[in-house]
């Protein structure tokens, strides 16, 4: 099996925060791989690393065989053509059309006729089950169709590698079940490798061939849901229980409570 994205040593931080330490993990391709783990660990700023929106302070980040850090502006405008990204929340074009919204990169990226443009969109359109709402603009459909919509725009390159940064965030369960859905069988169908960043344990382990944890800035553990599921790691327990205590507390650390009293 081989792999589509290898971080190696990677140190990041914002200003003097360390967010990632001496991060190592192999993506495997092929796969949708899910990336977990507690707010502010790290999981949207190793998708921005991947994308090249942010230099490394140390280590290396190859992502399609193109090394990311050491990449010139030209070979990363080359190398986003090759990837998809949904963005949390859906991020369309509010003075666009759903159908303008998906035929935006293919307008900025090739130099297809726009009768071509228009089939292509609507098939994207159709693998989201939203053909029938090419004509409307974001504010006149619903949070759950604004995802299915950006994820026809986020595929429609048919790109190699597609990031998802929260799809389930803000969804009603309905929603949620038919976007994992669809990014389980796009990915099939495009015979690409998608990276989900999420908090949604029983979702994500429905779709998930593999699982990262990250915790304190490195990997703490990787596998299949399975494997997830069954490692004693407490921290591992606890975030996929929803555990209230563990090795995350409940109590920021504070002076005992009588001397706040006495």
């Amino acid at each position: 099996m081989g792999v589509v994205a290898q971080i190696k040593n990677v140190d990041f931080a914002y200003g003097e925060r360390s967010i990632l330490k001496d991060f190592s993990v192999n993506i495997p391709k092929g796969k949708v791989v899910s990336v977990m783990g507690g707010s502010g660990s790290g999981k949207t700023t190793l998708l921005r690393l991947m994308c090249g929106q942010h230099p490394v302070s140390r280590g290396e980040v190859k992502v399609l065989g193109q090394n990311i850090v050491t990449a010139s502006t030209s070979e990363l405008y080359a190398f986003r053509k090759r990837i998809g990204v949904l963005f949390q929340f859906g991020a369309l074009f509010t003075d666009l059309s759903v159908f303008d919204n998906v035929a935006f990169p293919l307008r900025e990226h090739s130099n297809l006729s726009e009768a071509t443009i228009r089939d292509l969109v609507l098939l994207k359109l159709h693998a989201v089950g939203l053909r029938g709402a090419a004509s409307l603009f974001p504010s006149e459909i619903s949070g759950g169709m604004s995802r299915r919509v950006a994820l026809a725009r986020a595929i429609a390159l048919d790109p190699e590698l597609i990031f998802y940064d929260e799809p389930f965030a803000g969804l009603d369960p309905i929603s949620l079940g038919i976007t994992a859905t669809l990014i389980k069988t796009l990915n099939d169908a495009l015979g690409a490798t998608s990276i989900v960043i999420t908090h949604d344990i029983h979702e994500s382990f429905q779709i998930s061939d593999h699982v990262i944890v990250i915790a304190n800035g490195s990997v703490l553990a990787e596998g299949t849901p399975a494997e997830i599921s069954a490692n004693q790691d407490p921290f591992v327990q606890q975030f996929i229980h929803g555990k209230p205590e563990g090795p995350v507390r409940f109590h920021y650390p504070a002076k005992d409570l009588k001397e706040d009293f006495a």
